[in-house]
């Protein structure tokens, strides 16, 4: 529902995720609320194209993770358990590995995780999840960039190994039919959301409360919950008057965004590439740093794939821009495949129509989501605490120390930012 920009008990900025779960959650308890977007489309980081490749595609948040625990999980239909037909086909210099090297990869993956555990309580504080990951093996480099890039979005090196072990999800792992940025779209339906409404200025320790101004005007609110991801934040652009205190600005630093985009192939006949759906398609790389892609098949059957690229190599493509990257990395995403299937790929997958995220170009995100620096393992719970009695709140994935980097968790913040700022003094 587009709104004017009126005053209101709470004011929400941001209609992302985290944002709609504290807009919602202030109406539920009898406030009112107020909620500014600066992009035209509710989402934020999830976002739905509906028919482009003649199903629905998410450009942003895949899979709603952890769906026990996950509050948004409860509020879809039709959710997918992708776990109970995951299954991967791994090639090694454009062949197939064989049965004893799968086995050897599973063993190499199971292995990962435990000698980080291990390393935890010993591990100097500043320690980063690659100090303690295994190296030299087989296949090795190709679990990091798994665990590193992939998932994370990030190098392992980026990452604090505390936060990174704090932050492991073990499932159940959703996928929509009809997208997740469809489902946040629906539950924004009757929310008042002002689109097109950056927040400029945030004053924050005014007599009367809180006042944002913008393009928009001017609005004021008992509280305010912030729930920009902290690139946006840490770019300056909210001017939040005062400062924040020197603790607060330093764990938006030290929350930075790593990047994780996607493609979009529709298939141009019959041809499935030999892959069943929701087959999972890698190759070993040699370095965790390498531009290796991973590609899902045919998800709910249908004839188009998913790939993904992360970390640095998702960085160097974005970075020639919005109009170029786009296209960069559907050229590279063509070139992967042929490195594991050969030209039969170019055959069976079109060029046109076909689609590309770019989240570092995205001046409402700049990258894709959050990771903590290494040494900097509470830089959620202190970006988390509220300020000024609770009048300013900060929500996002980047706030929950369990289910960060996932939309079920920016969810879970901005439920629990809500009611911090119903309860601000």
């Amino acid at each position: 529902m587009e709104a004017a920009v009126t005053d209101a008990d709470i004011l929400v900025v941001g209609a992302g995720a985290a944002g709609i779960a504290a807009a919602r959650a202030v109406r539920e308890a009898g406030s009112s609320v107020r909620v500014l977007e600066a992009r035209r489309r509710p989402g934020g980081r999830a976002w739905t194209d509906p028919g482009t490749l003649g199903a629905p595609f998410d450009y942003g948040a895949t899979w709603l993770h952890q769906a026990e625990e996950n509050g948004l999980a409860r509020l879809a239909e039709g959710g997918f358990d992708h776990d109970s037909v995951r299954s991967h086909r791994c090639h090694i210099d454009g062949r197939p590995a064989g049965a004893t090297e799968i086995a050897q990869y599973d063993a190499a993956y199971a292995a990962f995780h435990p000698r980080l555990r291990s390393a935890r309580d010993a591990a100097p504080p500043d320690a980063s999840a690659a100090d303690f990951a295994p190296r030299g093996g087989y296949w090795d480099a190709t679990v990091a960039h798994w665990e590193g890039p992939v998932i994370c979005a990030a190098p392992l090196a980026a990452m604090d190994l505390r936060d990174f072990l704090d932050t492991q999800l073990s499932g159940p792992n959703l996928l929509l039919p009809e997208g997740i940025g469809a489902l946040l779209e629906g539950l924004a339906a009757e929310l008042p959301v002002t689109y097109g409404a950056p927040v400029r200025r945030l004053r924050w320790q005014d007599a009367g409360g809180v006042v944002a101004e913008g393009d928009f005007g001017r609005l004021v609110a008992r509280a305010a919950i912030v729930t920009a991801p902290t690139a946006v934040l840490a770019a300056g652009t909210i001017r939040f008057d005062p400062d924040l205190p020197p603790e607060t600005g330093q764990a938006i630093h030290d929350l930075p965004l790593g990047l994780l985009n996607k493609v979009g192939l529709r298939a141009a006949g019959a041809d499935r590439l030999g892959l069943a759906p929701f087959a999972g398609l890698e190759r070993r790389v040699e370095r965790e740093d390498e531009a290796a892609m991973t590609f899902i098949a045919w998800p709910f059957a249908r004839d188009h794939m998913m790939g993904f690229i992360g970390g640095e190599a998702a960085w160097a493509l974005s970075r020639q821009g919005p109009e170029k990257g786009p296209a960069a990395l559907l050229d590279h995403a063509f070139a992967e495949l042929a490195l594991s299937l050969g030209p039969r790929a170019a055959r069976a997958l079109r060029r046109e129509p076909a689609l590309a995220s770019d989240w570092g170009n995205d001046p409402w995100s700049l990258g894709a989501y959050s990771h903590a620096r290494p040494g900097r393992a509470d830089a959620r719970r202190i970006l988390g605490q509220p300020l000024a009695g609770g009048r300013l709140c900060f929500a996002g994935e980047a706030c929950h120390p369990r289910l960060a980097a996932t939309v079920g968790g920016a969810w879970a913040s901005g439920e629990q930012a809500a009611a911090l700022a119903l309860a601000a003094r």
